[in-house]
């Protein structure tokens, strides 16, 4: 994961959109609101700290409910997220996610049972709709999974998973 400051990786978020994204991507508006979370956590306690831990809130409360698009600031989210076609995606709050990835609508990672381990996404991983991830495993740095696949195994780097369950494709 990323150590950088939460506004320079939402630059890096941003530099995956196009031009006026936030006029035309909704998904933008949860990635910064993400990140405003992330950068207010940041922030030293007191008063002022508590102001923006309930904007946050609030804003995440409006664009999750507009966007369906679900993932709070506890996830580690590395730079240069990009969401494609938004809606119906939920990211359980302990998930690792690398830098320069992928989600595409319906996604969803987490566990497989209540207060089981998550997974963890390496960076540059491109997943395809409806995927679902679940389970303490770790999708590899360059990975695909590929549109509706249910991942329940480990993915090594560079790979493709397809299927339910997926299964790697060989090159």
């Amino acid at each position: 994961m990323n150590p950088a400051s939460p506004i320079s990786n939402f630059r890096a978020d941003r530099d995956r959109y196009p031009i006026h994204a936030f006029l035309r991507e909704q998904s933008i508006w949860a990635i910064a609101i993400y990140r405003f979370g992330r950068w207010s956590d940041a922030r030293t306690g007191g008063p002022i700290r508590w102001m923006y831990n309930r904007i946050y809130w609030f804003l995440y409360r409006i664009v999750e409910t507009l966007t369906g698009i679900s993932f709070i600031k506890t996830c580690e989210i590395g730079p240069g997220l990009r969401i494609h076609h938004f809606g119906n995606i939920f990211i359980h709050p302990d998930v690792k996610i690398g830098a320069q990835c992928t989600l595409r609508h319906g996604v969803t990672i987490g566990n497989r049972i209540e207060g089981g381990p998550v997974p963890v996404i390496g960076d540059s991983v491109d997943i395809g709709a409806y995927a679902q991830i679940l389970g303490g495993i770790k999708i590899g740095s360059g990975a695909k999974i590929g549109a509706m696949s249910v991942v329940l195994n480990d993915v090594p780097a560079k790979a493709t998973a397809v299927g339910i369950p997926a299964r790697i494709l060989r090159k």
